[in-house]
């Protein structure tokens, strides 16, 4: 299989499951190119199991933390995730497992996912975006209208389990400035940590 499921950046593992997604972010760094650092993440086709996953995951010495990410929403895949996630806790119980998602899973599947990922996954990092719902549409683009209002929810969802949580945003994208105090706000609100993002101009 060609397609690179588990690839390394900043010596951690990150795991990228699907090119699918519910947003299309003006800011994705697939838009401008195919690779992080040389490492191609575009799937040749999206017919994989979690055997698959693990077995690349394999090839790669332990890391203290894996991430799922990669050239789509990892929680379009959710049993594959679920399924890959138990199996490095179960062998490498040390290890930190963080998904990076757009926090639209709970719309996507019609009810709450959360509470299946506790004891799975220790860190969400939820894409806020923006301050409002506009300014999230503008940055997102998302494909259904309440995509802002789900997505935090899905973040209020994580702190409601006790699962740490923290809602990102991209900052300086091509001169765009966010209102970060009110976005740390929002993130305090929900329960969440406040990341702040600085826009990678040529990406990784």
């Amino acid at each position: 299989m060609s397609n690179t499921l588990v690839y390394l950046l900043d010596g951690k593992i990150y795991i990228n499951l699907t090119n699918r997604c519910t947003n299309d972010c003006i800011f994705c760094l697939r838009k401008d190119k195919s690779d992080v650092k040389g490492q191609e993440l575009w799937l040749d086709n999206e017919n994989f199991t979690s055997f698959d996953v693990i077995q690349q995951f394999e090839t790669f010495k332990p890391s203290k933390e894996v991430i799922f990410c990669g050239y789509g929403e990892p929680m379009m895949k959710l049993d594959v995730l679920k399924e890959v996630a138990k199996y490095i806790k179960e062998k490498y119980p040390d290890t930190k497992i963080r998904v990076n998602t757009n926090g639209h899973a709970n719309f996507v599947y019609k009810k709450n996912v959360v509470p299946e990922l506790k004891g799975l996954v220790d860190e969400f990092s939820v894409s806020l975006n923006g301050s409002t719902k506009e300014e999230y549409d503008k940055l997102s683009q998302p494909k259904f209208d309440e995509a802002y209002e789900e997505m935090k929810k899905f973040i209020k969802a994580c702190s409601d389990e006790e699962i740490s949580v923290t809602a990102s945003v991209v900052e300086g994208y091509k001169g765009r400035h966010l209102d970060l105090e009110k976005c740390g706000q929002i993130a305090k609100d929900l329960g969440a940590k406040f990341r702040v993002r600085e826009w990678i101009v040529n990406g990784y």
